[in-house]
């Protein structure tokens, strides 16, 4: 794809998932893909199917809910590659299932902070690098829920709601400087994140999409990968529902 061949491209929750399609998705497209996520054996698999696939990936291991390592990923990205030119900041978690009342303390600051607080300490820190290079494009993991209510999802929903504001904001304050950040919005996927779920809510998920069945990573993916590119170089700000007709109900 035009404008990412030969890029550096950061993927945090490379290891499974959206994430590891995307990273995949860069890798074909000719990037130079940097693959992070809390887990070393999952991140390496998907560096290896890369490897194994003809393009080049580099893993390092990060919680993205601690802004320290968050740093020091763009800055281990920068010592590989020189540069930083694509960021996904696309780790995340499910997170309590719980009304709103009944829902621990500890369950709401975790999915906050792995959802939304690590998007914000990711992108100050590829900011700072892209401002230095002068040019850059992010794209930011939201959800269908960055956009409408989900009971007994309140951490998830306020968190995914708060990733399409800091886009926003963000792309803002940093178009006029090179810097396109855009936000993507999956309905629900066929990822690990759906694995604990039987049949039978999968089956109740599959009835809210017209389309008639869940997504799959790889659609998902493409979408990212094209935000990513020289193709969609007008286009910042925007917050881009992946869902199979979901919104639209």
């Amino acid at each position: 794809m035009e404008g990412i061949k030969g890029k550096v491209a950061l993927v945090t929750g490379g290891g499974s998932g959206i994430g590891k399609a995307a990273a995949e998705r860069y890798a074909a497209y000719g990037a130079k893909v940097i693959v992070s996520d809390i887990s070393t054996e999952h991140g390496l698999q998907t560096v290896a199917a890369i490897e194994q696939s003809g393009g080049e990936a580099f893993f390092v291991a990060a919680d993205v809910g601690k802004y320290e390592d968050c740093v020091a990923l763009v800055s281990k990205t920068v010592e590989k590659y020189g540069r930083m030119d694509i960021a996904f900041n696309n780790a995340g978690i499910g997170g309590e299932s719980n009304m709103v009342a009944d829902m621990s303390v500890e369950g709401w600051l975790r999915v906050i902070n792995i959802n939304l607080n690590s998007v914000f300490y990711c992108m100050k820190a590829e900011l700072e690098q892209m401002l230095k290079q002068g040019k850059g494009v992010i794209v930011n993991m939201s959800s269908i829920l960055g956009q409408v209510g989900f009971a007994t999802a309140a951490g998830y929903v306020a968190a995914k709601h708060g990733v399409v504001g800091l886009t926003k904001t963000a792309a803002l304050e940093y178009s006029a400087r090179g810097i396109r950040i855009n936000a993507v919005g999956p309905a629900f996927i066929n990822t690990p994140l759906l694995d604990n779920l039987g049949d039978e809510v999968k089956q109740a998920l599959v009835t809210q999409h017209p389309i008639g069945r869940l997504g799959e990573a790889d659609e998902v993916a493409e979408l990212v990968a094209w935000l990513s590119s020289d193709k969609a170089s007008f286009v910042t700000g925007n917050y881009y529902a992946v869902d199979g007709g979901y919104l639209s109900r």
